[in-house]
């Protein structure tokens, strides 16, 4: 993993939805809309956040949400051109904050360029997998222009599927990468990466990080063998969707084992790879409409920013925003919402949470070895947990992360001689910190550690 990599705490934008932008491609002949400098005025506020790196969503040309990508070369009129482009990355350098591209190179929109041609052009059509068998719940779609079934990317029609077995596709996405490696950014989010065979991403890396060597890889992979996918691929890491899952539902089931469970399994990937963590992000409903009890989101934060990992916030949780997505056409605004011009007109009611944020943050950047963190439980029943987090390397750095879903105080039966409270529930308006550490209120949290 790339060295700036280890300090990484990313703040996410979906640049579509951030911006306001309109919902499909600019017709032909319109002046490109120049969206990215909303985002740049962001930029400050996403450092007093505490964050290091801008991981932004798609901003290359697009039919739609720009997952449906057409040009891979060129910015979406609808957010700017190169300019704006070369506008962001130089800002967001200036202030110390590496950005992060995401890259949709499983599919392609249908009127991608060579897709368009690939009815009459044998070459072109090779870009693009053709579905064999029966159709299924991701099976293909016939193109109506005539060229036959192609595969699509989980059933959807405007989404046909490259075939990663031939080597101009190969040789484009190393041209893609490198180019905006070349531009300014620090690395790629690789979209759906899951569906895309791991010795594709290592035959591109291979090109790709000789001439990029501290540039920084994430897959977004949901479920399966995310060590043995590291391991075949060659990325720096993947999503943790596991440990995503493990924290909202155990605080709603009142069922902190679940969080044990999978806190043991995300030890053992750290081992091997340091995985992206996060509690929301551009897919997923927002933590505070999926928690059935809003007491209960500083416990959430708590364990991201006290396990190990490289954690990311999803623009707008920082406010506490709800949003609820659903399954249909249109089913992500919800959690893709318009941000205003300048912060100063957010409305005071996120204020609370942007605030927990900061200083949890905090915590993490003045304990940089969290990242590589060995998180251990030495007290656990299914309302109250303690979780140990050490550095591997130093045992001399602990923390203790202590959880409370009932509705009294309790006090967990934990070694906490010469540790202080860091951080808690109370320290944001509620009850005062108890006398002993080891107490924590109802429905609270508490972090201690060497003060």
């Amino acid at each position: 993993m790339a060295p700036w990599a280890e300090h990484a705490i990313w703040w996410q934008v979906y640049p579509l939805g951030f911006t306001g932008a309109e919902t499909s491609a600019l017709p032909p002949g319109e002046p490109a809309r120049h969206r990215l400098r909303h985002v740049e005025a962001w930029l400050d506020y996403a450092v007093e956040l505490g964050c290091s790196g801008l991981l932004l969503g798609p901003v290359f040309a697009s039919e739609t949400h720009g997952y449906d990508t057409v040009d891979h070369f060129r910015i979406d009129p609808r957010l700017g051109d190169d300019a704006d482009f070369d506008r962001l990355a130089s800002a967001a350098r200036g202030r110390g904050l590496h950005l992060l591209l995401d890259g949709v190179f499983n599919h392609v929109g249908r009127s991608f360029p060579v897709f368009a041609r690939a009815a009459g052009d044998p070459r072109a059509a090779a870009w693009f997998r053709r579905e064999t068998g029966e159709t299924g719940a991701g099976g293909s779609i016939g193109d109506a222009g005539g060229t036959g079934e192609y595969a699509t990317f989980e059933g959807h029609h405007r989404l046909v599927a490259l075939d990663h077995d031939e080597p101009a596709v190969l040789d484009h996405v190393v041209r893609v990468m490198d180019h905006w490696l070349a531009r300014g950014a620090s690395g790629w989010r690789l979209d759906a990466a899951y569906a895309v065979p791991a010795r594709f991403w290592r035959a591109a890396l291979d090109r790709v990080r000789p001439r990029h060597p501290h540039a920084w890889f994430v897959g977004e992979v949901i479920h399966g063998d995310y060590a043995g996918y590291v391991h075949q691929s060659g990325l720096d890491s993947v999503t943790q969707y596991e440990l995503w899952k493990a924290i909202w539902s155990s605080l709603n089931d009142g069922n902190l084992h679940e969080l044990a469970w999978t806190l043991q399994r995300h030890v053992a990937l750290l081992e091997t790879f340091t995985p992206l963590t996060f509690v929301g992000n551009h897919d997923v409903t927002r933590l505070a409409s999926r928690l059935t009890d809003r007491r209960h989101l500083g416990h959430a934060l708590a364990v991201l920013f006290t396990v190990g990992g490289v954690p990311s916030v999803y623009y707008g949780d920082e406010q506490g925003l709800t949003g609820v997505k659903e399954e249909r056409e249109g089913g992500d605004d919800a959690v893709r919402p318009v941000f205003p011009a300048t912060p100063g007109e957010l409305p005071p009611s996120g204020r609370p949470v942007h605030l927990l944020h900061r200083r949890l943050i905090g915590l993490r950047r003045r304990h940089p070895w969290l990242v590589r963190a060995r998180t251990a439980l030495p007290y656990l029943d299914n309302r109250a947990a303690a979780l140990e987090s050490a550095d591997p390397a130093d045992p001399g750095h602990r923390l203790l992360t202590l959880l409370n879903l009932d509705d009294r105080p309790r006090r967990l039966p934990v070694e906490t001689g010469g540790l202080a409270v860091l951080e808690s529930s109370g320290s944001s308006g509620g009850a005062p910190s108890p006398a002993d550490p080891a107490v924590v209120p109802a429905h609270g949290w508490t972090v201690l550690g060497r003060a």
